[in-house]
């Protein structure tokens, strides 16, 4: 088994799906020069302005100016840092690129840009995904900081507008990679995405989580404010960037967590640079954001991130329960039932998943989810009642495993109008919602399907 066979072996299913075969007797000749001419100019640049480990880095993962990298060499080096890498075509939705991160694997676009865009391509490239991320795994507390923004990244919660701006951007960038490409495609392509970020209604916590990791990892500096070092990703592969991000034509400005609130524009070059004092600081800054998202404060917050966004969430339950699905509605509480609940039902659109530890019990639900906040026994099979300290009270028949029939609701003595048929969980609290199913190992099924 090769090196990098036994990194995609190590991953689940549904990142495997993302992964491609690097066929490297695709790369032509000119592809060849394309690499020779870009770290050439790289190495030779960079040794001034770049963080004191990459030079070092790019020897340690096993990347050569001479010649376009394999995935079995650069993981055959990633595996002593213990990473590994694998090949992906372009982009690829964020939270798998998260998850992956989060794994300790980069994904590396197998592609090449073309001559025409030494200095700069919009498109992910093996230039930028391997000489540009690869090397600084060497720093243990770099590559520590990546695999945790990866972490916080995934468990973000996405809108469902988001999914139209990635399709956008991806569809811009490609265009203008490619030679073929004409000026009204190219117009087309522009206008889709302006179209794409006029329809999001609110900057979702995914974005958030990806312009935090663009203002870093992608185009950090480090150091001294008027004299800081590259670590970036974008800047330490781009040519282009590399020499101009120095310059007066760049704003830099002191890193903190509102940059996560600062939107970017990824098929030009940027204006505005964050500087930290030093990778500690990155930390600091990673904490201060996660300490806002709905995955670490849970509750109502959570809830409303997540009736807002739209999207498939899980609720973490107490004891490593959890239900996924899409919030529909909220039931208020007279009172506080919980530390920042004051939330007494929560109706989820179905397909709903019930699991354990992440694991999931039996597929999805073809039918909507409740959960009901409050102190109560688990319920028992066949025909029960529950009454809450919330003002809730239900019943209805237990088949099992959360499915019930038959069910009705009062809340403080008023009627609910709730599906008769569900899947029904109580517990005393919600610790988290996290973006994206649960167990992602089990497909969301299709609407219609």
């Amino acid at each position: 088994m090769t090196p990098t066979e036994r990194t995609i072996e190590g991953l689940p299913a549904h990142l495997r799906r993302w992964v491609v075969a690097q066929d490297y007797a695709a790369y032509t000749a000119r592809d060849q020069l394309t690499w020779r001419t870009i770290l050439g100019r790289l190495t030779l640049e960079l040794p001034a302005s770049a963080h004191p480990r990459y030079l070092d880095g790019l020897s340690r993962t096993g990347i050569s100016a001479e010649r376009i990298p394999s995935l079995d060499g650069i993981n055959q080096r990633l595996s002593e840092l213990g990473w590994g890498a694998v090949a992906v075509r372009g982009f690829i939705p964020p939270a798998a690129f998260t998850e992956l991160q989060s794994r300790r694997v980069l994904a590396i676009a197998a592609g090449i840009r073309r001559p025409e865009h030494l200095e700069y391509t919009p498109v992910p490239d093996i230039v930028h995904e391997s000489a540009g991320h690869a090397p600084l795994l060497a720093d243990r507390r770099y590559a520590e900081y990546l695999q945790a923004c990866g972490e916080v990244g995934w468990k973000a919660i996405a809108a469902a507008e988001d999914r139209a701006v990635f399709e956008a951007v991806r569809d811009l960038s490609v265009v203008k990679e490619d030679a073929a490409a004409t000026p009204g495609e190219v117009a087309g392509a522009e206008a889709r995405l302006e179209a794409a970020l006029a329809s999001v209604p609110f900057a979702s916590e995914g974005t958030r989580a990806s312009r935090l990791y663009w203002w870093t990892a992608e185009y950090g500096l480090v150091g001294e404010l008027d004299a800081p070092k590259l670590y970036g990703a974008g800047l330490l592969s781009s040519v282009g960037e590399a020499a101009r991000c120095l310059g007066a034509g760049v704003r830099r400005v002191p890193l903190d967590a509102s940059c996560a609130e600062v939107a970017f524009d990824i098929t030009r070059m940027q204006p505005q640079l964050y500087v930290a004092a030093d990778f500690e600081q990155l930390f600091t800054v990673l904490e201060r954001f996660a300490a806002t998202l709905s995955f670490r404060r849970g509750g109502d917050h959570g809830l409303s991130e997540a009736l807002r966004s739209r999207t498939v969430v899980q609720l973490g339950l107490p004891g490593g329960r959890a239900l996924s699905g899409r919030v529909a509605e909220l039931f208020a509480a007279g009172a506080e039932v919980a530390p920042g609940l004051a939330t007494a039902l929560v109706r989820l659109d179905g397909p709903v998943l019930r699991t354990l530890a992440g694991r999931a019990e039996g597929g999805w639900f073809d039918g909507p989810g409740l959960v009901a906040f409050g102190a109560a026994p688990p319920l028992p099979p066949g025909r029960f009642e529950v009454r809450l300290q919330s003002g809730l009270a239900l019943s209805g028949f237990h088949v099992g495993a959360g499915e019930v029939l038959q069910l009705s609701a009062t809340l403080g003595g008023r009627p609910l109008r709730l599906p008769r048929w569900a899947v029904l969980e109580v517990a005393e609290r919600l610790p988290s919602v996290a973006g994206g199913p649960a167990d992602p190992e089990v497909p969301v099924p299709l609407p219609g399907a």
